[in-house]
């Protein structure tokens, strides 16, 4: 995808200004998150692994950590379909309770992984989440 959208900068027909930065997008969830994890709190659905999966999972630790506001809550539930071999220290197998460590989930966070091609199990899972 990141071909195909170069391929439309470079033609003239969209800008790069029109696909946030790693940065930006970072700052905006940064946001979102401090003003939507208050009460019940924001939890995490995520869908495949790797960099991708753990990039906004990091918004809690840089938040805590970074930004120093200590009373910043943890992610309220981790759920992860992921069809990875599970495996410590990976990034697409690696185990919710390793996101502990790192400061992204806590112990008690209800976490969840759901081992299973995500083309399959995502549908089914939001159809009963929307009620369909």
């Amino acid at each position: 995808m990141g071909n195909i959208f170069a391929s439309y900068v470079i033609k003239g027909d969209i800008k790069a200004t029109t696909m946030k930065s790693g940065i930006e997008y970072m700052a905006w969830l940064a946001d979102w998150y401090v003003k939507n994890s208050s009460g019940k709190g924001v939890g995490f659905f995520q869908i495949g692994g790797g960099i991708a999966g753990d990039f906004p999972i990091c918004v809690v630790p840089m938040l805590y950590q970074d930004m120093e506001m200590e009373q910043i809550p943890f992610w309220s539930y981790f759920c992860q379909i992921s069809d990875s071999t599970t495996s410590y220290g990976s990034y697409s197998g690696a185990v919710p309770n390793e996101k502990i460590t790192w400061g992204k989930l806590d112990i008690h966070t209800p976490k969840f992984i759901v081992e299973s091609d995500a083309t399959i199990v995502a549908p089914l899972i939001f159809s009963w989440v929307l009620g369909w």
